[in-house]
């Protein structure tokens, strides 16, 4: 019955820029479920990071809890800080039956990426309390240069 609407009501929603009808709010949900919600959760991974820079030294940090150190593995890539590893479930208490698990499992992999070239043999890292800190010292070479403007 409705069918011959439909494209017209389309047309109205593209001459809108934005959802006109129900049936076109529905489609674009289920083109892109999570396209509404703000970048904050939509780029999220896991683990959660910090990065910040201080006096040449870029410092990430990354929220593991439930890990050990030897659970994870840290490499710099192409300009990029790389954290992969493992959260196992491990069920100590065999004999519980669980009404809900809604903590994460399995293997995880992070691309940071840094703000610039860093000396990856000065680098540094250390786990305490769930958090992983990683210190990379900026490599000197690669530092920026500002440019003089030369007037008329």
């Amino acid at each position: 019955m409705f069918k011959h609407l439909l494209p017209r009501m389309r047309e109205r929603s593209a001459a809108a820029n934005r959802p006109v009808s129900l049936s076109d709010m529905m489609e674009e949900f289920w083109r892109e479920p999570f396209g509404n919600l703000s970048p904050l959760f939509r780029d999220a991974g896991y683990p959660a990071v910090d990065v910040s820079e201080a006096d040449g030294v870029v410092t990430v940090k990354a929220e593991l809890p439930g890990l050990d150190p030897k659970d994870v593995t840290i490499s710099v890539e192409n300009d990029a800080l790389i954290l992969r590893g493992e959260k196992r479930f491990e069920d100590e208490q065999k004999k519980d039956d669980y009404h809900r698990i809604e903590r994460a499992y399995g293997s995880f992999s992070r691309v940071v990426p840094l703000p610039g070239k860093v000396k990856e043999a000065e680098a540094k890292a250390r786990f305490e309390k769930g958090v992983l800190t990683v210190t990379l010292p900026r490599d000197a070479a690669e530092a920026v240069r500002n440019i003089p403007i030369e007037g008329a």
